[in-house]
């Protein structure tokens, strides 16, 4: 059973109706349906939403996500087994966001290691889309997979300016091969995150973890280390929460004040910005990063 410090918000209002009803009309996936997130009713009665770009179908498994998934070859160059791109996506997420007038936005993606530059380039596009068709133009955020630890799918991303730049590690060192696809690596994501400061220094960088899967404190603290090592502006930390039956169960629901803990320990550490709570989430209130 949950405790009681997890309530989750249930969907309503008008701005929720209305968000509801755009992404719908455009055709567009959010991460907040895709990934089941229990902040849906407060962000999008917050007029904020995180887009998903590169369609509903991610090419890894990991097993704490709900989104769907299909294999493909390791090959990325393999055409036979892409899967759809919607060349048209960009251009409808900018209309859509500039229907809402929202101010800052999210957006990420599947993983498409189908792709030959991951769907760096796709990234790059919604991004000036949005600075062409939106005025004023929001602040953009974008989380991004790994690339595969491809230099130059990240420089394309880092090309079209984001405001921030986010990538997951998602778990601790020890817990990674169990939690995240096979192809997934905690040090390859953190290079991403130290190659992307080192392309682009202004541009703020951006990681965040779960916990309650069976992790220790101590390998909590030393996550934070190894993201403000490369220069990792903000970080969030949240509650692992069982998505379906199919999933990793949940080994302990942490207290609230045990984040209290985690982001003092953060913040001491330098971060600009630690988000620690049991339903913090990679893109929960990401609007207030405007103020740093």
């Amino acid at each position: 059973m949950k405790p009681d410090w997890l309530k989750i918000t249930l969907p309503q209002g008008n701005d929720y109706n209305k968000i509801k009803e755009t992404v719908r009309s455009y055709h567009l996936n959010t991460v907040c349906l895709s990934a089941r997130c229990p902040n849906l009713g407060e962000c999008w009665g917050r007029k904020t939403a995180t887009f998903m770009i590169l369609g509903d179908t991610c090419t890894r498994n990991c097993q704490f996500c709900a989104v769907k998934h299909q294999a493909v070859s390791k090959k990325r160059n393999a055409s036979s087994q892409r899967l759809r791109i919607d060349q048209d996506e960009p251009g409808r997420i900018a209309q859509a966001v500039r229907e809402l007038g929202l101010k800052y936005i999210v957006i990420t993606s599947v993983t498409r290691d189908d792709l030959p530059d991951g769907g760096a380039e796709v990234f790059a596009e919604a991004i000036n889309c949005l600075r062409q068709l939106c005025q004023p133009p929001p602040a953009v955020e974008i989380l991004i997979p790994d690339f595969n630890g491809d230099s130059n799918s990240l420089k394309k991303v880092l090309s079209a300016q984001p405001f921030v730049l986010g990538h997951n590690v998602e778990t601790v060192a020890r817990l990674t091969p169990i939690i995240r696809d096979q192809h997934a690596n905690y040090h390859n994501s953190l290079e991403l995150l130290r190659k992307s400061k080192e392309l682009n220094p202004v541009i703020k960088t951006k990681s965040g973890f779960m916990v309650g899967l069976g992790e220790a404190e101590e390998e909590i603290f030393l996550t934070l280390k190894d993201l403000k090592k490369v220069e990792v502006d903000i970080v969030t930390i949240g509650q692992y929460l069982q998505p379906t039956k199919k999933h990793l169960p949940v080994k302990d629901y942490v207290k609230p004040e045990q984040f209290a803990n985690f982001r003092k320990y953060g913040l001491d550490l330098g971060f600009k910005a630690v988000f620690s709570g049991p339903l913090v989430r990679s893109s929960y209130r990401a609007d207030s990063l405007r103020l740093f």
